[in-house]
């Protein structure tokens, strides 16, 4: 059977020189004169110009690795789910019941408890070009050991009953390294639960969001450095990790998984410090 590849074609809008090989692309002489602009202007990178920003998202294929199986299987989540779902309509706070609150180590010892003031961390964990960092208090490190054992910044009353989602949303260490044709993606969450995590992609981002050990949640969004091909990346999801690997659309090395941030236009400092407090990616 004759078997037929489909190419990406790449070309400038201005001039539509096309071709299908990327360093030829990049090698291109410019058609427009004028003067140089040595600082990036407010758009993308030539990496995700090509594509539409409006470009649909499919769901990376899962696969499912024995040992989550047997994982699974053993701790045997659908009871243990229901049971606490039980427990979680009923009134009662059991002794050894842990704050829900971010970033709060406390157990409910007795009624005692519910006088303590908590410290909290009431904003979400952020992990951005290798730092880890809460939203509300923004210590920034790349140890991540030290990120969790970083002390609450707001006061209030400990959280002992999950709110609405029923989800403890919590921060996940994760790495990446590439080979020259893929871009691996490890990510640190034992006992995932297939049925409720995805990860979801087009050619330049990554939506994850992963259901690990019953009741922890994890989700993260990544603009990426380069371009994949979403249909032909997959999930590999183990006991002890997750892998993301997509397949590159171009051979070549990326400089870093995601994409670093674009500043923001000059003489609006107000509304830069704004945006600062609730960028997440």
């Amino acid at each position: 059977m004759e078997k037929f590849q489909i190419y990406l074609m790449k070309y400038w809008s201005c001039c539509k020189r096309k071709t299908s090989d990327f360093n030829t692309f990049l090698s291109q002489e410019g058609c427009t004169q004028g003067k140089h602009q040595w600082k990036r202007k407010d758009t993308v990178t030539i990496f995700n110009c090509l594509c539409s920003p409006d470009e649909p998202f499919s769901s990376l294929q899962q696969k499912i690795s024995p040992s989550l199986e047997q994982a699974l299987e053993k701790l045997k989540l659908t009871q243990e789910n229901a049971q606490e779902i039980k427990e979680e309509d009923s009134d009662e706070i059991k002794i050894g019941t842990s704050c829900k609150n971010g970033g709060c180590s406390k157990t409910f010892s007795g009624p005692a408890s519910d006088e303590e003031t908590c410290l909290y961390h009431a904003g979400v964990p952020i992990f951005h070009e290798g730092m880890k960092y809460w939203s509300c208090c923004k210590r920034k490190t790349s140890d991540f050991n030290t990120f969790l054992s970083q002390e609450g910044c707001t006061q209030g009353k400990h959280q002992w009953k999950r709110k609405d989602t029923g989800k403890k949303v919590v921060p996940c260490r994760f790495d990446w390294h590439q080979t020259g044709s893929q871009v691996i993606i490890s990510i640190y969450a034992k006992n995932s639960v297939p049925e409720l995590s995805s990860v979801e992609g087009n050619s330049t981002v990554l939506k994850i969001h992963i259901i690990f050990e019953g009741e922890k949640e994890f989700e993260h969004q990544i603009s990426l450095w380069g371009v994949i091909d979403a249909s032909r990346s997959l999930v590999n999801m183990m006991a002890t990790k997750i892998e993301v690997v997509l397949k590159k659309a171009e051979p070549m090395s990326w400089a870093r998984l995601d994409l670093p941030p674009v500043a923001p236009p000059k003489g609006d400092k107000k509304e830069k410090d704004v945006d600062s407090e609730d960028e997440c990616d």
